[in-house]
């Protein structure tokens, strides 16, 4: 135990660690922190260590008296709603003593004094008055995985038989024993997990994972209205799109033009790992939109977008996240979403284990662009982000692929949409970064910033938001020519107190 709390320690506040440093008596911040871990990912709570780690300890005399407190109080139905029993132990480190309180993530939300609570990399936030994300924390608190919804009226005739032909030629190529080979088509899909029985109503029938991955259009369509990929190159025509492909169909097919559209626009730059070729684009990529296929949330009403921008490549997927903010590999924790559709990609080769695909995507993204990329997952939305230094010289040029290309590599037509069709931002980020361009009228620091839409993770802030702003023009740097200066603030571009460069004389 020791050990473990010293590790926690050692490690700082963060999503799962909080630390009080509890002199006389618990703060209410405490009960504020049980109600944010019930109601997200869970956590270990440390009474008498400072907030930077140093451990105060508490009186040992005092010791039964705060635990005895602590119990009471989140059994008290008017402080924590529902109640919820916890443990809380005394331990000893370096004679000082203790106490540790461990929070399980709960199935149900949980209030403190009527307020909901959750946890967001290493603070507490009151969500009461936010409806949208009120609604995605019950959404998130659902048992049941999405995939697995059961369509009791939807038939065998309805699933295209060359797609379960092709799966079953793919999985001879991966295994020629494999039992998939000689199973009927409903086997097939009961093997799979695709064909249950609904244990509320006793139904049986396809789920919604195996219409996503057999169905025919038409019956994809109906069940999941809203599943859309929508791919764009905006490297051109910034406005709008220089080319983009629309994907409503299944999610093998889904699969193979979407790499067929990174193929298309992306180039795949000569890389050697000892004496052996590595194709750093498709190793990259294939990864990239397998995670978008299996770790979408298809309750959802969101698209998923895979976008080409001038200096970057970022994508969005609506999910239930497991781990709020940046993800590395220093806090990876496997955890799947549509763990079926996982695992059928991974019967047919297109998947490796959970997991492999992230380090995968770390390994091999400074080589292909030079840079790192940011992966993040907040907000019930999944992002990555790679800066890409392509296109930024010489815009008009699409790269052509290098001759060691396969031939799936060769430029598809990829059908063009109407201008109505032209996807927006979702209207979260619209409004933040409208208030952003509101809140620097008056010239503001970065910090400032960060504090004024309440994002605490840095990195991601200054990449995904703040960076953006300032490459579309919309936010100035006051100080330009010196941009990673001390003294640097932003301002909106064009308003009265925007920076202005000397004119020249002529």
């Amino acid at each position: 135990m020791n050990e473990q709390i010293a590790r926690i320690i050692k490690h700082g506040e963060g999503l799962t660690a909080e630390f009080k440093e509890c002199t006389g008596r618990i703060s209410k911040t405490v009960y504020e922190t049980v109600c944010a871990f019930l109601n997200t990912r869970g956590g270990d709570i440390l009474l008498g260590v400072k907030d930077n780690g140093v451990i105060t300890g508490i009186k040992k005399e005092k010791s039964p008296e705060l635990v005895q407190d602590f119990v009471n109080t989140v059994n008290n139905e008017t402080k924590l709603s529902p109640t919820f029993s916890l443990s809380i132990n005394e331990v000893t480190i370096d004679g000082k003593v203790i106490l540790h309180i461990f929070v399980p993530e709960a199935s149900m939300v949980h209030r403190c004094d009527s307020r909901i609570f959750i946890r967001n990399n290493s603070g507490d936030f009151d969500i009461t008055n936010k409806h949208q994300e009120i609604s995605n924390l019950y959404f998130r608190k659902q048992t049941s995985y999405s995939e697995n919804r059961v369509f009791p009226y939807a038939e065998m005739a309805d699933l295209r038989k060359d797609i379960l032909k092709k799966v079953r030629s793919t999985v001879a190529v991966e295994n020629a024993s494999h039992p998939w080979r000689r199973m009927s088509d409903l086997e097939l899909l009961r093997n799979a997990s695709f064909f249950l029985k609904d244990p509320a109503t006793g139904q049986e029938g396809i789920t919604l994972g195996g219409i996503l991955i057999f169905g025919k259009d038409e019956l994809i369509a109906a069940a999941a209205p809203a599943f859309r990929i929508d791919m764009l190159k905006r490297v051109i025509d910034t406005d709008r799109y220089d080319d983009r492909l629309d994907l409503r169909t299944n999610l093998l097919e889904s699969y193979e033009k979407a790499m067929q559209f990174v193929g298309k626009h992306l180039p795949n730059p000569f890389h050697l790992e000892g004496i052996q070729s590595i194709n750093l684009r498709d190793n990259i990529f294939r990864e990239v939109i397998i995670n978008m296929l299996i770790h979408k949330e298809y309750a959802r009403a969101e698209p998923t977008r895979f976008i080409i921008e001038k200096e970057r490549v970022y994508t969005e997927n609506s999910n239930k996240p497991y781990i709020s903010g940046i993800i590395d590999l220093s806090n990876l924790v496997p955890h799947p979403k549509n763990p079926n559709i996982a695992r059928f990609f991974r019967q047919i080769g297109r998947a490796e284990e959970l997991g492999s695909g992230v380090r995968k995507i770390y390994k091999y993204c400074k080589a292909y662009s030079g840079y790192d990329p940011v992966i993040t997952d907040d907000n019930d939305c999944f992002r990555f982000i790679l800066q890409v230094p392509f296109f930024k010289d010489t815009p008009q040029d699409t790269p052509q692929d290098t001759p060691q290309d396969t031939p799936q590599d060769t430029p598809q037509d990829t059908p063009q949409d109407t201008p109505q069709d032209t996807p927006q931002d979702t209207p979260q980020d619209e409004n933040r970064d409208t208030e952003i361009l509101s809140f620097c009228e008056t010239p503001r620091s970065m910090d400032e910033i960060q504090k004024y839409v309440d994002i605490k993770n840095r990195k991601y802030f200054r990449t995904a938001i703040l960076n953006p702003l300032v490459e579309s023009g919309k936010l100035a740097r006051t100080i330009p020519d010196k941009p990673t200066s001390k003294n640097q603030k932003y301002v909106t571009a064009g308003s009265k107190t925007a920076i202005r460069p000397p004119r020249t004389s002529p």
